[in-house]
């Protein structure tokens, strides 16, 4: 299971669906508390009177069909070539460790300078990631 190449992708796709749950329990009080009424919402400005703990769960939410569309595409692409080798699977897992990480962080404190340092430290990860498939092509 965990020698996988697609195990990491169910993690991070599953732990997105747990942003969406976080979001959504902490959003619909917020916007029942500030009375605002969904049908009546014409852009998403509307939302900036919410607390910023609960904008924080929905920007993560929408940080998570961001960057991490690129790291979906090269393990799946890395599973589909045979290019799904221990170190790829464990980059794939740093991947996803960062991520949820990234995620309670920015839910929570969402102090940007660490903030940013996990998303750089991901980012590095995607591309070691890219650049061994680039060279299984290559080779």
């Amino acid at each position: 299971m965990f020698q996988s190449m697609m195990t990491p992708v169910l993690m991070l796709a599953s732990w997105t669906l747990v942003m969406w749950l976080w979001m959504y329990a902490t959003r619909i009080p917020a916007m029942q508390k500030a009375g605002i009424k969904p049908a009546e919402l014409k852009e998403k400005s509307q939302l900036d009177v919410l607390p910023r703990s609960v904008r924080q769960v929905a920007d993560n939410y929408n940080h998570l069909h961001e960057q991490p569309v690129v790291f979906y595409a090269l393990a799946t692409y890395s599973h589909l070539v045979g290019v799904a080798d221990p170190l790829n699977v464990g980059l794939a897992w740093a991947y996803v460790i960062l991520r949820v990480v990234h995620s309670l962080f920015q839910a929570t404190i969402n102090f940007i300078p660490v903030r940013f340092a996990l998303f750089a430290l991901s980012s590095v990860v995607l591309i070691v990631i890219a650049v061994r498939n680039l060279i299984a092509v290559m080779v």
